[in-house]
């Protein structure tokens, strides 16, 4: 096992650092937080440095890099800004990986280098008002036509869907089917005639809208069917396992930049002619913060490891997203805690994590569902 970076990991991440010190300071991931800003134009300035050419092939204008060096560039996005990691995951996860995992080559050819060149973003329509950790109660319909299908049903919590090109979007096919068998997935251009959508308000990731969307007779091509008719549940697995460790990510860098201000804080604050980071109740509150983010850290590299080898990884991804959304929770609790009322204000940076974390260990899968899926895998 080597835990050195390479040469070109390193120069990425120095790229991601310059990058966003330049476009995206502090002071701009705050005003858009504030805001409640749409981040849809980070895309072009990701693509002019080449980050989101990063996880795909050559044909495609790609470099092909592996996944922990995606991995690896989220991770330090969210470190500067959570909406950056969120918006290259769009790309990256969401929409890149569906599509190169499991959409048809025509897809691929059409959409991948648009997506490479930071002009196109997508959304997973997964979720709906009675199927949220039972994926598989879903009742979305395509119904067959001669010339393509027609969509309806609604979905809902669809993140950042009111600036995406296209919904990923899962939907019964067999008519009468129940749980995972007779459900299939479509490319769904988001501006498509019957489609409605509403902006729902949450009390944190201000900057990642969620909507509401209703499909009303919403015609699509034959083209639209991405891999086989009846395998959405597979490619819906597929889809979560890179995007479960792209929002580890996420969250471990997160959790990181939480650390990195508490300490900051610790060592500036004095009380009792000391600084506060003198105490040992702050000292060690710190230490196991860092000691649990850098244990799921190690977790979310190893399973990318093991998505990039194409072994098989559902119960190490579920440890993964468990170990950091739980990690970012607790840390931005302490973080929180160490900074008392400053902490509390809307100028600090720590309230901003602590509001957002709170998505995270329900997002993509409860973690609850996460360990019922790593009891059955480990024979219980």
């Amino acid at each position: 096992m080597d835990f050195d970076l390479t040469d070109d990991q390193k120069q990425i991440l120095d790229t991601v650092d310059r990058l966003m010190k330049r476009h995206y300071p502090p002071e701009e991931i705050r005003r858009r937080d504030i805001a409640h800003a749409d981040c849809r134009d980070m895309l072009p300035v990701f693509a002019e440095a080449g980050l989101l050419a990063l996880p795909f092939p050559e044909k495609y204008g790609g470099l092909a890099a592996d996944r922990l060096t995606v991995i690896l560039v989220e991770e330090r996005l969210a470190q500067h800004g959570g909406i950056a990691a969120i918006m290259f995951g769009q790309v990256a996860d969401f929409g890149g990986m569906s599509l190169l995992s499991y959409g048809t080559e025509e897809q691929r050819q059409a959409l991948l280098p648009r997506a490479i060149k930071g002009e196109l973003s997508f959304s997973f329509a997964l979720t709906e008002p009675a199927a949220g950790s039972d994926a598989g109660a879903a009742i979305t319909s395509a119904n067959k036509t001669s010339n393509g299908w027609i969509i309806n049903g609604r979905k809902i919590w669809i993140s950042n869907a009111g600036s995406a090109d296209y919904l990923v979007t899962m939907c019964r096919t067999t008519r009468g089917s129940k749980g995972k068998e007779g459900l299939s997935t479509f490319l769904v251009p988001r501006n498509t005639s019957g489609i409605h959508m509403t902006r729902l308000h949450k009390v944190g990731n201000n900057c990642m809208s969620s909507w509401d969307i209703g499909f009303d007779d919403v015609e699509v091509p034959d083209g639209a069917l991405m891999g086989e008719q009846g395998k959405g549940m597979r490619n819906m697995m597929t889809t979560l396992q890179y995007s479960r460790t792209g929002q580890a990510a996420l969250c471990i860098g997160l959790a990181q930049s939480a650390i990195d201000g508490a300490k900051a804080f610790a060592i500036d604050r004095r009380q009792f002619d000391r600084r506060i980071a003198d105490f040992q109740v702050i000292r060690h509150r710190l230490v196991d913060m860092q000691t649990r983010v850098d244990q799921a850290r190690l977790m979310l590299y190893y399973s990318s490891w093991l998505v990039e080898k194409g072994q098989p990884c559902r119960k190490e991804t579920a440890q993964t997203k468990v170990l950091a959304t739980e990690a970012l929770e607790y840390v931005s609790t302490q973080g929180m805690q160490i900074q008392a009322s400053f902490g509390y204000s809307t100028e600090s940076d720590i309230q901003r994590h602590w509001r957002d974390a709170r998505l995270y260990t329900f997002g993509e899968g409860t973690n609850e569902l996460q360990r019922d899926l790593i009891a059955k895998e480990i024979g219980l």
